[in-house]
């Protein structure tokens, strides 16, 4: 698809940020981009820091790896994560403004933009957070309100092992979503979701509309509410769906997809034939957080050669910035990135709300019929 759209990131081809074999011309960053060695050389930081992201995978990575190598950097430095989903922790924010109980958020894009329209982020600089200019311009995020850490494709994931034995087909296209052999063999989240929302959207460019004209979107659904006992209501869920064997196929994450086929589920991913949009996971400091410094601190660690290996390896996110990977990771984490649909995230913060509304009046009781 050739479509362009506006959005908070440039429209340029994401090429640059192939997962190559080495650096690259990158320079290396200022003393504290440098790897967690020579902690008693960093300037001296202490005090509590609050991290708020995603549960499951990314938490067990950030206290069992993460947090441990932050702090052999910074040992005066106390650590603590706050788990929940990327609405939530804006939420929590929001909640908070008045009295910062979180000092950084690691969330989706989408959600990062709706705290940027509250003002919940303090801008930061690459005097801030020298490895900023390591990101590929690509992904600078509005306002200098945070820093992309890693991202990953949407699409379709399908369990090969029962698409087989059930002798149904395997997914090339977001419309295939809507085909009759779905019923009873589909997952999905409903738009509340980041990932039910990419699909609606999809759905739509799939069939000549995009996030400003998702009327093809919420038709689609429509025909797909119709295939599901449910609507999945968090991504633990679809996992379940998936594990237990009641789901064929999915719309999440490729992060996520490879994760479980890590796992021991038979999982492929598919980036379907009309594009695919992009999940971009931002560290954000938050406005008048008690401890800035560190916060700053932490951002910057996460862009550093180790922690983005890291990302990669374990969790299979796609760095922000391009640090060598291991061959086998380098392929797995391979996508067509010409198929790269950039979404509008400014539009997607102002009509979220009533996408909501509209999927509760006229998907909801559609499900099951």
């Amino acid at each position: 698809m050739k479509k362009s759209v506006k959005t908070i990131f440039s429209v340029l081809a994401l090429s640059s940020l192939l997962v190559a074999g080495c650096s690259g011309g990158n320079q290396p960053a200022p003393s504290n981009t440098s790897s967690t060695e020579g902690a008693g050389q960093e300037e001296k930081i202490e005090g509590k820091l609050v991290i708020a992201g995603n549960g499951a995978t990314v938490e067990k990575l950030m206290k069992d790896k993460i947090f441990k190598k932050f702090n052999e950097k910074y040992p005066d430095v106390e650590l603590a994560y706050v788990a929940g989903v990327a609405t939530e922790i804006v939420a929590k924010v929001k909640a908070q403004k008045n009295s910062p109980q979180i000092d950084v958020t690691y969330i989706e894009g989408g959600e990062q933009e709706k705290g940027r329209v509250e003002g919940l982020w303090q801008p930061i600089t690459e005097k801030d957070v020298p490895s900023i200019s390591k990101i590929s311009k690509e992904l600078a995020v509005s306002e200098n309100s945070g820093a992309v850490i890693n991202f990953t494709p949407m699409g379709i994931s399908y369990n090969s092992e029962l698409v087989k034995e059930k002798g149904l087909p395997i997914p090339s296209s977001w419309n295939d979503l809507t085909k009759p052999e779905m019923k009873g063999n589909l997952t999905m989240n409903d738009v509340t979701s980041n990932f039910g929302r990419s699909a609606l959207i999809m759905l739509s460019y799939a069939n000549g509309g995009s996030e400003k004209d998702v009327e093809e979107g919420f038709k689609h659904f429509g025909t797909i509410a119709g295939y599901m006992p449910t609507f999945a209501k968090s991504a633990a869920q679809l996992q379940q769906n998936l594990q237990s064997k009641s789901a064929v196929y999915t719309t999440w994450p490729m992060a996520r997809s490879i994760t479980q086929k890590k796992a021991g589920l038979p999982l492929e991913f598919v980036v379907p034939k009309e594009g695919a949009n992009i999940i971009p996971t931002v560290g954000s400091v938050v406005k008048d957080a008690k401890n800035p410094e560190a916060a700053k601190a932490f951002i910057e660690f996460l862009l550093t050669d180790e922690i983005q290996t890291l990302f990669a390896t374990e969790a299979y996110y796609v760095p922000a910035v391009d640090v060598p990977l291991p061959e086998e990771v380098k392929k797995e984490l391979e996508f067509d990135r010409s198929k790269i649909v950039y979404f509008d995230y400014g539009i997607l913060s102002k009509e979220s709300g009533k996408w909501i509304e509209r999927f509760n009046k006229e998907i909801a009781p559609k499900v099951g019929k």
